[in-house]
């Protein structure tokens, strides 16, 4: 299984995600330190959310082979700037949380994973099941050393 990293802001849905793609109960659980998982590397939100922090984002994104970015259906904004997947040397993939809530509004979250330069989305909901097995098959078959190959990414992980 590739090993991902979760980043996104606060309660969007990443400590979630993680228990729904490892099969544990879901409960609300606040991240306080990054959390490293046998396939997943869930980040606290404050990391991306303070400017202080990013810097440590970017070394744990190094140990992962998929960076994934997270927005709920329900933000009211986003925190990834346009094209910011750009300065990653890894995959990037956009991954919309809790496309079940009420006031949710998951193709414009969609679109703004897509402005910040994601070519892959996933639209999930840890609670209802619905797109886990999709994301949670991504993660187990796609081929991240021949994926790096042909896009002449310098990987000392993949040589």
């Amino acid at each position: 299984m590739n090993k991902v990293i979760l980043i996104g802001r606060s309660e969007s849905g990443k400590t979630t995600l993680t228990q729904a793609l490892t099969n544990k109960d879901i409960r609300y659980e606040k991240t306080q330190i990054v959390q490293r998982g046998e396939f997943i590397i869930d980040t606290p939100g404050e990391y991306i959310q303070t400017r202080n922090f990013g810097g440590a984002l970017a070394v744990y994104a190094y140990e992962s082979d998929i960076v994934g970015l997270l927005i709920s259906a329900d933000e009211p904004f986003s925190l990834f700037p346009p094209n910011i997947t750009s300065m990653a040397n890894r995959l990037v993939i956009g991954i919309v949380t809790g496309i079940d809530k009420k006031d949710a509004r998951p193709d414009r979250a969609e679109n703004w994973l897509r402005l910040a330069g994601c070519k892959k989305i996933f639209k999930v909901s840890s609670a209802t099941g619905e797109g886990i097995d999709e994301l949670r098959e991504f993660l187990s078959t796609f081929d991240c050393k021949e994926y790096y190959k042909t896009q002449k990414i310098q990987q000392s992980n993949y040589k």
